[in-house]
This record gives structure tokens, C-alpha cells and sequence, in this order.
């Protein structure tokens, strides 16, 4: 895959403090460019679950939250959300953080 680097330890304490204040799991990073409304050669895309509570805005909150805890921009497209081929081959590509 084509992530750019970084500290795995570091990037699991903040998904966890994400995830303990926002109905969201994170459930992998996939390649650069998988999501569609992020385009920083230097940002990271996740694939998440949504939990019960979590709205559009609250989603939004998360990657500026999230982005700001890495340093870089940060995109999340949501299992829930998605269609075709990306619902067979996004969970199979993502790499667990």
C-alpha cells in the first residue's frame, strides 16, 4: 500500500481518543486517495463504522478532530456508506491500524 508513514503506536492512541469521545470505530487506513473529498498527498484515509448517535456533522467534527491530532489531513468514508465495488473491496484493503 501507499501510506505515508507514521508511527503506528501514535496513530492508535489517537484513533482510540476518537473513538472514546465519538460513536465511530476506526477500522482500517486505506490507500491515499480512496477518499474521494480529501486530496493532501500527505493525508491519511480511513474506513470507519458508524455507532449509534453519529450524524454528518459529527463525522465532519471527527476528521478536523482527528486531523488535527496527526498533523495532516485526514478523510474517513464510513462502511455504511458505501455502494458496488467499494462496499466488496474497501473492507479487504484496508490495513488495520
Amino acid at each position: 500500500m501507499n501510506v505515508p508513514d507514521i508511527n503506528r503506536s501514535i496513530l492508535r492512541m489517537h484513533i482510540a481518543t476518537i473513538e472514546a469521545k465519538h460513536p465511530i470505530k476506526i477500522v482500517g487506513l486505506l490507500p491515499r486517495g480512496s477518499v474521494g473529498h480529501v486530496f493532501d498527498d500527505n493525508a491519511l484515509d480511513f474506513l470507519a463504522e458508524k455507532r449509534p448517535g453519529l450524524d454528518l456533522w459529527e463525522l465532519a467534527g471527527v476528521e478536523v478532530e482527528l486531523s488535527d491530532l496527526l498533523g495532516r489531513p485526514v478523510g474517513i468514508v464510513l462502511r455504511s456508506g458505501l455502494k458496488g465495488r467499494e462496499a466488496e473491496e474497501f473492507p479487504r484493503i484496508a490495513e488495520p491500524v
